[in-house]
């Protein structure tokens, strides 16, 4: 045994160990022996039942001692590894490896309370932090393995977190802290009934695991309060539909990916019901939670579209657009880039104050009322300043009846064209063509007119000269 052990051929050493005690079963460096070839090949659990076995028939044997601790430090009982070699050093003060191994046991207690601390406060960096620096020190700890992994999944690091758990069932497909890593990691994933099948078969292996039952009831629940608001919402009931996403969002913060998609949901409900600022806002907290979230961008562009905010949309459609490169995203984005452009010109409808559907009749109707209410005549004894701006009013009042009473003009400015020829230049002249304009509407008199000052708001006589 002793020399397959120093050549490194671990298991014909144990092969041999195991014969010797076989043939002497009370001699206490034989099981010391077998117990150092066990650590070789990393069978920790074993190793410490050999090395305990050791001190048993003999208690003052120091390598017996000293290995039970460094197994109980690799398993992660800092305690029990700290009090065999404290039990090392009163049998050899002076032993420098169990001095060193005493200091490690002490740092592998204080990474320990750092990770608990971590844990209550909801820092999930730190507790990995922690638990990767007690690993170094505690490489069999299937414990510290769990919290690592389970660490990563709440950071939804899914990946890493799955590998740990696979590490672990590969080893013990019994494990039942693994088998509700591997659950939380497909919960968070939006997998729901795979995440509760292993949760059931967790707590099958350990019908009190809290953490799983708590998973389980958490799963199902927001598995069913979904489906009830999805259902809701296909029968056209916004409104029930609204408050089960509501309900299914206060069932579980951490579940990122489930949540993204229910504030989606919530928004598109939220929108049927005109509820659009509180669309915006669920959306933006789905992409909070998911950045990648191709629908929450396109409803809440929509919902900017729909609110005016066409600076915000062409934002969301270009984010869309750069990811998905559809011919159904060019022209969403196309389209608002078009009423961004037509939002930064003047405003000929509401310079008449009229819909965007208004008819022929109603425009004609809209200018007299404008351009009466806004004529300098009218403003002739108010201040300069009020002049001033009445004047423009007028100007623009004209500028609008000429392009929304064409028809060619009208279907070029929906279109967002740029009409600058079609109005005028700037300067005086656009006071004439204002003047030009009007006395053409108002029968083609071309003299002047005055308003009957003692009549009430849109009573005017003309006095034509």
């Amino acid at each position: 045994g002793n020399a397959y052990y120093s050549k490194k051929d671990y298991s014909q050493a144990f092969n041999y160990y195991t014969k010797a005690i076989d043939a002497c079963p009370k001699n206490a460096s034989y099981y010391g022996n077998r117990a150092a070839t066990l650590m070789m090949l990393c069978r920790f659990r074993e190793a410490l039942e050999d090395s305990q076995q050791a001190v048993r028939l003999d208690d003052c044997f120091m390598k017996g001692h000293l290995r039970e601790g460094k197994c109980h430090l690799s398993l992660g009982n800092a305690m029990a590894a700290n009090r065999c070699f404290q039990k090392v050093l009163e049998l050899e003060p002076s032993n420098r490896e169990a001095q060193q191994e005493k200091k490690n046991a002490a740092a592998l207690l204080e990474y320990q309370r750092m990770a608990d601390f971590g844990f209550e406060k909801r820092d999930f960096r730190k507790v990995v932090f922690c638990m990767d620096r007690a690993l170094a020190l505690a490489s069999a700890c299937h414990r510290f393995k769990i919290l690592k992994a389970e660490c990563l999944a709440l950071l939804g690091r899914y990946p890493e977190a799955q590998s740990v758990a696979s590490d672990i069932l590969r080893m013990d497909s019994t494990n039942a802290d693994a088998l509700y890593v591997r659950g939380l990691c497909l919960y968070y994933e939006d997998c729901i009934d795979k995440a509760v099948q292993f949760f059931v078969q967790a707590l099958r292996m350990a019908p009190d695991h809290e953490k799983a039952r708590l998973a389980c009831r958490n799963a199902k629940a927001l598995k069913a309060k979904k489906e009830e608001g999805n259902q809701a919402f296909k029968n056209n009931n916004y409104e029930a539909a609204y408050q089960l996403y509501t309900e299914a969002l206060a069932i579980d913060p951490n579940n990122i990916k489930t949540n993204a998609k229910l504030y989606c949901n919530r928004a598109t409900a939220g929108a049927k019901l005109k509820k659009v600022d509180q669309a915006i806002e669920d959306c933006t907290s789905a992409i909070k939670l998911d950045d990648t979230y191709i629908k929450a961008y396109l409803r809440r562009a929509q919902c900017y579209m729909d609110t005016e905010q066409y600076e915000e949309a062409v934002r969301d459609y270009e984010k869309v657009y750069q990811t998905e490169k559809t011919s159904d995203h060019k022209q969403m984005l196309k389209k608002a880039q078009m009423e961004l452009k037509k939002s930064k010109r003047k405003d000929y409808y509401k310079v008449l104050g009229v819909g965007k559907n208004a008819t022929e009749d109603e425009i004609k109707k809209a200018y007299r009322k404008r351009a009466l209410m806004h004529h300098p005549d009218r403003h002739s004894s108010a201040t300069p300043e009020v002049q001033k701006e009445e004047e423009k009013k007028f100007k623009e009042v004209g500028e609008a009846f000429t392009v929304l009473s064409d028809p060619k003009k009208k279907v070029r400015y929906d279109n967002g064209h740029d009409l600058e020829d079609d109005v005028g230049n700037p300067g005086d002249h656009d006071y004439f063509d204002a003047n030009n304009i009007f006395r053409a509407f108002f029968g083609g008199h071309s003299g002047g007119f005055t308003f009957d000052s003692n009549s009430g708001p849109g009573n005017f006589f003309f006095q034509f000269g």
